[in-house]
């Protein structure tokens, strides 16, 4: 059954954003949307959800469709009110007295905590701001859900909840999930659409078959162009060759078949269409000064403490040496990033237990990117902290997906994407060895992500990470510390980790 059906649509905001799409969407379809930061995947949700105009083509409804939008922000006119309210507001005024007791089965299908229930929207985590705005949008008891990045702010835990879920409680229900979890989707998503300024492609495929198909038909379509243009080129100069002939001889049988082959070249050249190239949105590259270390940190049997000295676990004894990209696996609140505090405290001297070798140079990045702190604008934290000058600064930006009328405007006016590329570059500029890295694919597009992971795993340098992307930690970790209980132990493997931190759901 048909719930939804698009035809030729387009949306624009500025430059076209995506055109002539047609998709058909049935009962039970779970469609990843999958495009760049900017290039339109929030932008079609809406349209779908009748909040914004297409700029052209039609969108088809099923009689009586009831559409739900999970935005990626929290509505403003929300915050200041405690959780159960802000759910509660989801139901026509005239049910609340009688259909109250819906509220309650949402929060609880959702884990969601009853002394959390009580407390405004605004002091609670993204993830239980998440958990509220769902269970707002399933109280309207929707045949399509249109989530929009709704892994956000989620951990491990969390994930695997959703996931379930979506497994059951919402199992019949239709859903469009513009995300860049690659793992994620691979395990919510039976369809794939790549949403492209042209010639989006759908698969009846989960994100990484689709990918690989994609990478297939990218690939014969570039072939098909290289020779449909090889054919036009050899009949051009076929009518060349009897064009010349044709006048030493006078044959005017000659002359019209140069002209037939000249208009056969201009078919093919017209019909032909070059294989899509990706717009980038912005080039994220790392370095490695390099060292002659072998051992860049020691840890011999360090407790990492809360700030009040309750003592989370105990290291043992642990090293990073030169090549080595460590992922640090645990809990929310277990201490991954007290360790990694403890772990640049160690370059100044501060952390006992903690041995630094004086070769290492570190670049940090945390959740808040506070490498950007102290910075107004991109162009003062790439010109005004190094010495590249202010045309290379220009430069480089841009490279990194700035354009030139943002470089010099307010840097929390730049979308996250482009912030996490900002603070890579910086990172980058540092010229560091060992890189401690919190969260770094937060923000990041699908692109960004696997530019990432190229750098980490081709320029050697040594790396702490601590990610909840599945997919980024199994493409760049070469040994992973999981924090059990009170010690933190070396695995040779996340899977177990990734196994039972899904299956405990949200805490």
């Amino acid at each position: 059954m048909s719930l939804l059906a698009l035809n030729a649509l387009s949306a624009m905001r500025g430059d076209m954003l995506f055109a002539n799409l047609n998709l058909t969407l049935n009962k039970g379809d779970r469609i990843g949307l999958i495009a760049a930061n900017g290039r339109g995947k929030s932008t079609l949700l809406n349209i779908l959800h009748g909040r914004y105009e297409a700029a052209s083509g039609e969108v088809t409804r099923a009689r009586g469709l009831k559409t739900g939008l999970l935005r990626q922000d929290v509505p403003p006119d929300l915050l200041a009110l405690p959780l159960y309210d802000a759910v509660l507001g989801a139901l026509p005024p005239e049910q609340v007295d009688f259909d109250s007791w819906r509220v309650d089965v949402a929060l609880d299908e959702l884990a969601v905590p009853h002394d959390l229930r009580d407390l405004p929207l605004a002091a609670l985590s993204g993830g239980w701001q998440r958990a509220a705005l769902l269970a707002r949008l399933w109280l309207g008891a929707p045949d399509v859900m249109l989530l929009d990045e709704p892994t956000n702010h989620l951990d491990l835990g969390r994930i695997g909840h959703l996931q379930n879920w979506l497994d059951t409680v919402a199992r019949g229900t239709a859903c469009i999930i513009a995300s860049h979890d690659r793992a994620f989707l691979d395990a919510v998503s039976n369809r794939t659409l790549f949403l492209r300024a042209e010639a989006s492609q759908i698969f009846a495929l989960p994100f990484t078959a689709a990918r690989a198909a994609l990478a297939e038909s990218d690939t014969t379509a570039a072939r098909q162009f290289e020779n449909d243009m090889k054919a036009a080129r050899q009949l051009r100069q076929q009518a060349a060759k009897l064009k010349n002939i044709g006048i030493n001889s006078g044959s005017d049988l000659l002359i019209t078949k140069t002209r037939q082959l000249k208009d056969r070249a201009e078919k093919i050249e017209t019909a032909a269409r070059p294989a899509h190239a990706e717009r980038s949105a912005g080039d994220i590259r790392l370095a490695n000064s390099g060292t002659h270390a072998k051992a860049l940190l020691a840890l011999d049997r360090v407790d990492i403490a809360t700030p009040d000295g309750r003592v989370l676990f105990n290291t043992g004894t642990l090293w990073v040496n030169k090549g080595d990209r460590v992922v640090l696996l645990g809990a929310n609140g277990a201490g991954k990033s007290r360790l990694l505090a403890a772990v640049l405290a160690a370059q100044s001297g501060e952390a006992t237990g903690l041995r630094m070798a004086g070769s290492v140079v570190l670049g940090a990045s945390d959740q808040q990117l506070a490498q950007l702190d102290g910075f107004a604008t991109p162009m003062a934290a790439v010109a005004g902290a190094f010495d590249v000058g202010d045309q290379r600064a220009r430069s480089l930006l841009a490279g990194a997906g700035i354009a030139l009328d943002r470089q010099t405007g307010p840097i929390f006016a730049l979308s996250g994407g482009q912030k996490s590329r900002l603070a890579m570059l910086v990172l980058r500029l540092t010229q560091p060895n060992f890189y401690v890295l919190d969260e770094p694919t937060n923000h990041l597009d699908i692109e960004g992500q696997e530019a990432l992971e190229a750098e980490l795993t081709t320029q050697g340098a040594a790396c702490l990470l601590v990610s909840h992307d599945r997919s980024f930690v199994r493409h760049v970790g070469n040994r992973f510390w999981v924090i059990e209980g009170k010690k933190l132990v070396e695995a040779e493997s996340p899977e177990p980790f990734f196994a039972a931190a899904l299956a405990d759901g949200w805490p």
